[in-house]
């Protein structure tokens, strides 16, 4: 009677373990998506799409483009890659103090949900001391700008401080700079530009002023007096 009754609670024990295993089946199956006879239609599965999107379906307003977005490479117009002080007249190698100079540079480009971009820059330099240099605290006055149609839609100037020590010839900086923000109707055609020193104003024209009469300014027109 004993040994019936143990047989019958070993039996008891395997059902429950055999059920066990197949409730843990079960929900594997339901949490991957599947289901006896059907796949779900939804992208990824329930784990993935609660970290994704925050529930166990993709929002019907999840954009289908995935595209990156427009990232031109960082352009350096000529002449802006350096700048050099001199201690004497400018170009003589032998009186440069120190020359700044632009290294690596990089972008990145993220689309925002309103369709702009917010680009981010960053950009690697050096001072470099020449023969009448010394050691001591400069300053790399480096420009950013966002252009379209060869006009600046957002620019900055950031100064970096560089310290060159005791000893030392060259002094190494870096900058970054982000939140430029694109307009969505430009998101597709813009440039990015770098450059050492201030971005160049366009100029105004400078009119013409009537000089005030003198003596000099009469003896020097006796053309006009003759041939009146």
């Amino acid at each position: 009677m004993a040994d019936v009754t143990s047989d019958q609670t070993a039996r008891r024990r395997t059902r429950s373990v055999f059920g066990a295993r197949m409730a843990i089946v079960a929900f594997a199956l339901a949490a991957g998506g599947l289901s006896a006879g059907r796949v779900q239609a939804e992208e990824g599965n329930f784990l993935t799409n609660m970290l994704k999107y925050g529930g166990t379906s993709v929002p019907p307003s999840q954009p289908a483009d995935t595209d990156p977005p427009y990232c031109p490479t960082v352009e350096v117009p000529e002449g802006g890659a350096a700048i050099q002080s001199y201690a004497g007249r400018a170009g003589d190698s032998s009186h440069l103090r120190h020359q700044i100079t632009l290294g690596r540079v990089a972008r990145e480009c993220t689309r925002l949900q309103d369709g702009t971009l917010s680009v981010k820059i960053g950009v690697e330099g050096h001072v470099l001391l020449g023969p009448a240099g010394a050691p001591g605290r400069f300053e790399a006055p480096v420009s950013f700008a966002i252009k379209a149609g060869g006009k600046a839609i957002v620019s900055r100037v950031r100064r970096v401080a560089v310290p060159v020590a005791a000893g030392q010839a060259q002094g190494l900086f870096s900058v970054v700079e982000d939140n430029f923000v694109v307009p969505a109707a430009l998101a597709g055609n813009y440039d990015i530009e770098v450059r050492l020193g201030a971005t160049p104003q366009r100029v105004a024209t400078p009119k013409a002023r009537k000089a005030p009469s003198t003596s000099e300014d009469r003896v020097a027109a006796p053309a006009k007096d003759a041939a009146e």
